[in-house]
């Protein structure tokens, strides 16, 4: 009976920890935004990411979805198009990276699932984007390719490459938290400040800045507050 209880205590934990990381995502989204002409960079996929690689794929799609839903009932004007480009982005990205870690939990299989969302969601925005853009803005899809090299495809990468970054420079610090606080199985690879630690840090903070140059200085964007 009593690991029946705690097997019920854990399930229970993970939908508090799901609910708080979806509610967060959305939060963060509403507050710290940096619009690409008619694009927008957010924090979203990095906060569902963490999610995913703390409670698994699923958990990542559920919050992908349901993020890009509240998003477009509340303070979204592109509709179902805005809601489809949404949670196709952010669950090529956060699904591939957590389901990569699922089954290689190391340090070795983050960089790994890592990188692989940032073909995913690069790879899959490409393609949505030449078929499901050219309806939404009512132009031919040859417009839309001529979109591809010097928007659509610079902002996809650099939009996954920050959020990569993020996690990268987050997860261990949440997970070890997590853990403390009980919502996730004690672990032997906790948060260490460490040598790896530190060179992991600084690649991700140079990251992080080289993909904010990029938005700015090449892509032209800027950086809003609030809705």
């Amino acid at each position: 009976m009593e690991t029946t209880n705690q097997k019920m205590r854990m399930r229970l934990l993970r939908l508090i920890g799901v609910a708080l990381f979806t509610a967060l995502a959305y939060v963060i989204m509403l507050l710290i935004h940096f619009p690409v002409s008619f694009l927008t960079l957010d924090l979203k996929d990095a906060v569902i990411t963490l999610c995913g690689l703390c409670f698994g794929p699923i958990s990542a799609l559920v919050s992908s979805v349901t993020v890009a839903l509240v998003e477009m009932v509340t303070v979204s004007s592109t509709g179902v198009y805005g809601f489809v480009m949404n949670a196709l982005s952010t669950a090529a990205f956060s699904v591939t990276v957590s389901l990569i870690y699922k089954y290689k939990k190391n340090f070795l299989g983050a960089i790994i699932g890592l990188l692989s969302g940032v073909f995913a969601v690069t790879a899959v925005m490409m393609i949505f984007n030449l078929i499901v853009t050219p309806y939404y803005m009512h132009v031919e899809v040859a417009q839309v390719a001529n979109m591809i090299p010097t928007l659509l495809l610079p902002f996809n990468l650099v939009k996954a490459t920050f959020n990569a970054a993020v996690v990268l420079l987050l997860y261990k610090p949440i997970s070890t938290v997590l853990q403390k606080i009980g919502f996730l199985p004690k672990s032997n690879a906790a948060f260490k400040f460490d040598r790896r630690t530190i060179l992991v840090s600084l690649a991700a903070i140079l990251l992080i800045a080289a993909s904010l140059v990029v938005v700015f200085c090449v892509l032209h964007g800027s950086f809003r507050f609030g809705v």
